[in-house]
């Protein structure tokens, strides 16, 4: 693939630039938490079973599972700013014929039409901040990309919010304006870099792995029904049988959707495994504490959302700092002390003192974890786009994709092992070792990838 001109010198306007594809990243990274606490008042509008409700959730992910690589791909074809318009649109059509969806098949379907906008956000804002910032690329990215768990922190406590006080279908409904004003001051805004000419996008590629991500992540959803279940297995074993098709096309394609060297060459296959390690313990986790908080420390629904609040907390308290150290730091120390802080973490959360408060322990548990997040997300992120600054969406793509399916595949194996457990709760525990374990195994392959210290 042909290089992407890059400026060498800050484009104006670009802080405003950096704020608009910024709320366009909130706004997919709550979408994707906001309905949690909308669905027990869903189903009973639309008449629905809890089971249907739960996808509305469900296909998000895997929507963005399939839309942050193609979006990425099409990024580095057709011009950033092209694609990101495209995704505002889509995200706000889809979003108001969500709040006007009268059954809960449609709804889940929009879901999915929702998803492919908001997954699209994230490859093609990261290169668009990339453009505008020039020799200040990298620090940039690393604020901007640390915008998106905080909007999934915030989610379900905006969702309460707007069920209590309006309906559930103002979680959708409240994205049309702000979507409209984005599409507006994006496409007076944005500028697009000088591109040059690539090679044909490999349709044939893009449906063979669009279709094993979909029904891979479709099986682990099932995983609760038992490994004997068609519902898993069936689906389970078609994505991995597409999987060897997508892996034996992509040797032998002459442009395939993704190169192999974005797969495994120079540091990329680390890389990789880092980020979906890196997805099931950060991005899993979201979705894991406040049922073990119930469940464990016998906490309501109201105190068990909140304790994610000092996850929040952590990131932003420690991210701005990250960002300014990442030139003398490098990649490596910061992503292995964040590493180490969510293990710690994950420790005290499944072996609290007799006697302590379960709320207060969550909380300082859960702060250190969103403090290793906060330190370990701008270098995490740098260190896969400084390999190919070229190739910033598509790297900024994939690595959205494999932190989704991790997250996917934690919250399935953890979700069915409780499931099957006469101790939900120990189970969970458990589970959080298991995750910390993995996580800390893989903190030394952090010191093979090619280490950067100042701008790239």
């Amino acid at each position: 693939m042909a290089p992407v001109d890059i400026p060498a010198q800050a484009l104006p306007r670009r802080h405003l630039v950096f704020a608009v594809v910024a709320m366009a990243l909130f706004m997919s990274s709550m979408d994707q938490t906001i309905v949690a606490t909308g669905l027990n008042a869903i189903q009973a509008d639309l008449g629905a079973e809890l089971t249907w409700s739960g996808w509305t959730i469900t296909i998000y992910s895997l929507g963005q599972i399939i839309a942050m690589p193609l979006a990425g791909k099409l990024g580095d074809h057709f011009g950033r700013k092209k694609v990101f318009l495209v995704a505002v649109a889509v995200f706000v059509s889809a979003s108001l014929a969500c709040g006007l969806a009268g059954n809960i098949y449609v709804l889940v379907a929009l879901r999915a039409v929702q998803a492919l906008g908001g997954g699209a956000f994230i490859p093609a804002a990261t290169g668009i901040i990339a453009d505008h910032y020039g020799p200040s690329r990298d620090r940039a990215v690393g604020m901007f990309t640390s915008i998106f768990p905080i909007g999934g922190i915030l989610g379900p406590i905006l969702g309460g919010v707007f069920v209590t006080y309006a309906s559930w279908r103002t979680m959708f409904l409240v994205n049309v304006p702000i979507g409209i004003v984005l599409l507006l001051l994006g496409w007076r805004l944005i500028r697009e870099t000088a591109r040059r000419p690539t090679e044909r996008i490999d349709v044939r590629g893009l449906v063979l792995l669009a279709f094993m991500m979909l029904s891979a992540m479709y099986g682990l959803t099932n995983l609760d029904l038992g490994v004997t279940s068609p519902w898993f297995l069936v689906p389970f074993l078609v994505g991995m049988v597409l999987l060897w098709l997508f892996a034996w096309h992509t040797v032998r394609a002459r442009a395939p959707f993704i190169p192999m060297n974005l797969l495994r060459g120079n540091g990329f296959g680390v890389m990789n495994v880092l980020n979906l390690l890196f997805g099931g313990a950060a991005i899993g986790f979201g979705a894991l504490v406040p049922l073990y908080a119930e469940e464990r420390f016998h906490l309501d629904a109201m105190e068990a959302g909140t304790v994610l609040t000092a996850r929040g907390a952590g990131i932003i308290c420690v991210a701005a700092l990250a960002v300014l150290t990442l030139r003398r730091l490098g990649c490596r120390i910061p992503m292995a002390v964040g590493f180490a802080l969510i293990v710690a973490g994950f420790a005290l959360m499944a072996f609290p003192p007799p006697g302590a408060d379960g709320y207060l322990w969550l909380m300082v548990a859960a702060g250190i974890t969103g403090i290793g997040m906060g330190v370990s997300v701008p270098a995490s992120n740098n260190a896969g786009l400084q390999l190919a600054p070229d190739q910033i969406a598509s790297i900024a793509g994939l690595r959205g994709m494999f932190r989704q399916s991790g997250s996917i595949i934690a919250v399935s194996v953890m979700t069915a092992v409780a499931t099957n457990s006469s101790n939900p709760a120990m189970a969970q525990a458990h589970g959080f070792l298991v995750l910390s374990a993995l996580l800390l195994a893989a903190t030394p392959l952090i010191f093979i990838i090619p280490d950067q210290r100042g701008r790239w």
